[in-house]
Order: C-alpha cells, then sequence, then structure tokens
C-alpha cells in the first residue's frame, strides 16, 4: 500500500492561484513527512523547468519559485507528463531540479498502489 500523496497541477503561468494552490498543499504533506509529488499536466509542465516557476506569483500567496525550492528541497517529487510535455518539445535535459518525465502509467500505477491524489481544478 502507497503513503504517496498525488496533486494534481493543470495550470501554469497563466492562473497564477491555481498554478500555486497543489503546491501549497504539497509543501504541508512534505513538511509533515508524507511523500509527496506534485503531478504536472497541460500547461503546469512549464513549471518544471528552469525559470518555469519564477514569474508565477498570486495575491496573499508566496511566490510560487519560493515553493517550488521549498518542496524539493524537502525531497518532494515533480512529475511532468510525458504527453503534455513532448508536444511542448520539453525532455529531460529541460527538467529543473526536482523535476522529471513520467509517463500515465506510472501514475495509474502509483494510484492502483494505493496513493491518494488530490486536484484543485
Amino acid at each position: 500500500m502507497s503513503n504517496k500523496i498525488l496533486f494534481n497541477c493543470v495550470y501554469g503561468k497563466e492562473d497564477p492561484e491555481r498554478a500555486t494552490l497543489p503546491f501549497v498543499a504539497a509543501n504541508v504533506a512534505a513538511a509533515s513527512g508524507q511523500e509527496a509529488v506534485v503531478v504536472c499536466t497541460i500547461e503546469a509542465v512549464w513549471l518544471g523547468t528552469p525559470g518555469g516557476t519564477d514569474a508565477v506569483r498570486a495575491p496573499g500567496l508566496p511566490p510560487l519559485k519560493e515553493l517550488y525550492d521549498q518542496f524539493v528541497d524537502a525531497g518532494g517529487q515533480v512529475w511532468l507528463c510525458s504527453a503534455c510535455t513532448k508536444p511542448r518539445g520539453i525532455d529531460e535535459s529541460k527538467c529543473a531540479k526536482g523535476a522529471s518525465i513520467v509517463g500515465a502509467a506510472v501514475v495509474v500505477e502509483e494510484v492502483v498502489n494505493g496513493a491518494k491524489a488530490l486536484s484543485f481544478a
């Protein structure tokens, strides 16, 4: 049984609040000792590239760059959807610290093995 918590992030710089909230929650999980992963899909895959979080800031929330760095430094992982990175020209050489490209099979396997999944729509 997996103890992972998967936080789905769909939005990037076009919606700073929705891009930031999964990282807020994932940081809480990581800080409390939980194994946490932010799964970035669609436009959120840009967040896992160098500089991808630099200009993302929602009013009343910490800058996403700070949250991303804190999350990764606490052992959190950022997974970028392979089906979403490919059409955007993102490969492993363009991944930021803590980010990796994974296929849907990896995510499905984690859920089948008991990982909990949260989405901020």
